[in-house]
This record gives C-alpha cells, structure tokens and sequence, in this order.
C-alpha cells in the first residue's frame, strides 16, 4: 500500500516525549525536532498485528515465540548474509538498558571504556553510572566527513601498559554504526581496523546498530561480526526495530551474542534488572521484520527526498550555516560553528529565537560543540517551516 508521509499528525495530546515541547523547551511554539522517533504513521501490518493481540483479554509476561527467532535469523541473512544461531539472541526492553548490562557484565569497577566522541550521550552516562570511566578516543573531522582516529585509538591502550607495567585498563569499546549523531556508516576496511586493534589488546566490542537499517542511497551496513569469526567471537551486536520502523515506545530490542561465554556473562549481568520486552513489543518485531519491508522503502525514499531538500535549503538560504551529509540515519549534524557561539547562547539561539527544539552538539561529547543535531523524521512542510524559522534568526543576527 502507498503511505503519506506528508500528512500531519497531531502528536501533541497523545503522551509523546517529542511534542511535549511545553515541559523539554518551556515554550508551546517550538517544532520540536530532537530526540529521534519519527513522525510518520508506522507501517499497517505491525498496527494490524497489534490490534489483534490487544483483542486478548489478557496482558501476561509474554515471551519469544519461535517465529520472531526464526524472523530475526533471516533477516540478519537476508539483509546482511550473516548466519546467526537462534541461542545467540537475547531480548531486552532496549538498546540503552543492553549497554548499561554489557558494561556490568565485561568490565570492573574502574576499567576503562573507550567511545567515540562526538556520541550518543547515554553512553557517557552508561559508563560513569557503573564505576567505569570513559576513554575518549574522537572522531577526526575532515572536509566535512568523519574518520576513526586509528593512532589514538592505539594510544588508549598503551599509555595504561606503560604506565603500570601491566595490561590496560580498557576492556571494552562501544562503537555506533551507523553513528549518533554524525550519521556515518562505517566500511568493512574501517570496521576491520578497529577490529584488528581490539582482539590486539583482548577488549570485547559492543556494537549499538540500532540504525542499521536507515541508510541513504548507495549506503552498506555491514555488521561488526559478520566480518569474520574472531570479531564474532569477541563482540555483542545490539539491533532492534525501534529507529528503523518507529516502535521505540513498545522497547524491544535484539542483542546477538555469539560467544556462549559472554552470552553468559551479559545473561547474569541483567538478570533482576531488565526485564524482558512486553507482549505488544514482541509481536510489533516480529510483524515489522516479516511485513514491514513495503513501508520501509517508502520511508527511505521520503527520508532521502528530506535531506536532499535540507542540504539545498541550507546551501541556498542559510550559509552560515554547514551539513555534516549523513550516511545513515535520519538525523542530521548541523555545523553552527561560524555562528560563533558557546553551548549556552547556540541553544538559546535556536530555542529562543529560532523556535526550533534540537539536540544540542555538546550534550554528546567535547567534540559536539558548535554544532546541534536535527531530526528530519517529519513531514516536509514541517521541514521546511524549521528551515525558514532558522533562516529568519540567522539572518537577524
């Protein structure tokens, strides 16, 4: 069936954090375009499959049928030509509370966790809330696209071992591909770099891919695992249909661990903390990878026709103004450096003046100052009025 994605949908009275924009901004006029769920109808099947479980008078502790095991195993097959065991996956009622898990379950207290700053801000506090501290290793900007920083990454290992005579502190890495908020998609040659650096000093990958699915034209994700059996081996993929068909609200996640030891580890680490996803999450997976293709296309295709139309709105009205052109995902890295403005006063400007709520660039690392990050899962007239409010405030200034 065809969807229209440019029909509005009032969002505002129905317990949305996005379009609570009184309470997060302070003011009812800003469109909100932050924190990343879209705005669009989600597909038929997955409402159609959740109206028939909902008819069921009774909402108990629901589990993993063998058909959404078995949906999940051919997908990673289909769309990536990754074999996974059906016991290597995990659920779990999101990507951030299997992170929050996986640090508990392969670090200590005090270890060291290496990220790549400018990134998803839970990480930060995922790390720091369980003892651990983070390793920053940036990301390198150059002429506008993002790169690993291959040689600090090595250095995150070997100042420790020098310095103690003994193995580094740094156990675990989390890398996000496609990455928040930059929207890189990162190459098997990145991907084995990194890779080869890791199983050098005995850390364990964590690989958030929630985004996985979200890619623009002529854009490959390539699973960290699937790229041979030692990163396999050595590596917890976190998946999940949350960005990809809109189901964020319904907290269901995939986590595919290969290793039994680490499944085990991370199994006893979350164990009487999360709980498993809710019926309606599970049955909203599986209708979403078995008949949530149609719908996706056609977002992807809208979701292209959004950043075209942004970077050619920016490029032509708004100058002071750069794109970090994202790969994947449908958030866009907005560059306000040449505004010359701190942390405080670009929010100001934009929330204040502009009335458009974003996310600001420091809230995800060092890296993101200067810079805030925009969500374009909207329809394109609503787009296009957040494009024209920032217009006019860049043009007051």
């Amino acid at each position: 069936m065809k969807y229209d994605f440019d029909r509005l949908i009032e969002r505002s009275n129905t317990d949305s954090s996005k379009w609570n924009v009184k309470t997060v901004f302070g003011s009812d006029d800003i469109i909100p375009m932050w924190v990343a769920d879209m705005d669009f109808p989600i597909a038929r099947p997955i409402t159609e499959a959740i109206r028939k479980r909902a008819e069921h008078e009774v909402y108990g502790y629901g589990y993993a049928r063998p058909s959404l095991i078995e949906a999940i195993v051919n997908r990673m097959y289909k769309k990536y030509r990754w074999k996974i065991e059906p016991e290597w996956i995990v659920f779990t009622p999101g990507v951030v509370p299997a992170l929050n898990a996986a640090i508990r379950a392969f670090t200590h207290f005090g270890d060291e966790v290496i990220i790549q700053d400018p990134v998803y801000h839970p990480f930060w506090a995922a790390i720091e809330q369980s003892g651990c501290c983070v390793a920053s290793n940036p990301l390198r900007l150059t002429d506008g696209r993002y790169e690993f920083d291959l040689k600090d990454l090595e250095q995150k290992f070997a100042p420790m071992q020098a310095m103690r005579r003994g193995p580094s502190r740094a156990k675990m890495m989390i890398l996000c591909n496609p990455h928040n908020p930059i929207g890189r998609v990162w190459t098997r040659e990145e991907l084995t770099s990194v890779g080869k650096i890791i199983l050098a000093h005995d850390a364990i990958m964590v690989s958030d891919e929630v985004h996985c699915e979200l890619l623009y034209r002529g854009i490959e994700h390539v699973p960290f695992a699937a790229i041979s059996k030692e990163f396999e081996q050595n590596c917890v993929v976190c998946q999940a249909g949350s960005k990809t068909f809109n189901l964020a609200g319904l907290a269901a996640s995939t986590i595919i661990i290969p290793n039994v030891k680490l499944r085990n580890a991370f199994t006893a680490a979350r164990a009487g903390i999360l709980p498993q996803p809710d019926v309606f999450g599970l049955v909203a997976l599986e209708a979403a990878y078995r008949d949530g293709d149609e719908w996706l296309e056609q977002v992807l295709e809208y979701l292209q026709g959004n950043l075209d139309f942004m970077m050619a709105y920016v490029r032509d009205h708004i100058p002071g103004l750069g794109i970090v052109k994202p790969e994947g995902t449908y958030l866009v890295w907005l560059d306000c450096r040449r505004l010359g403005m701190d942390n405080v006063g670009l929010r100001s400007f934009f929330r204040e003046k502009a009335k458009v709520g974003l996310d600001d660039g420091y809230i995800f690392g060092p890296s993101g100052a200067g810079f805030e990050r925009v969500n374009i899962a909207c329809a394109r007239s609503t787009l296009e009025e957040a494009l024209r409010r920032i217009e006019r405030a860049v043009n007051s200034l």
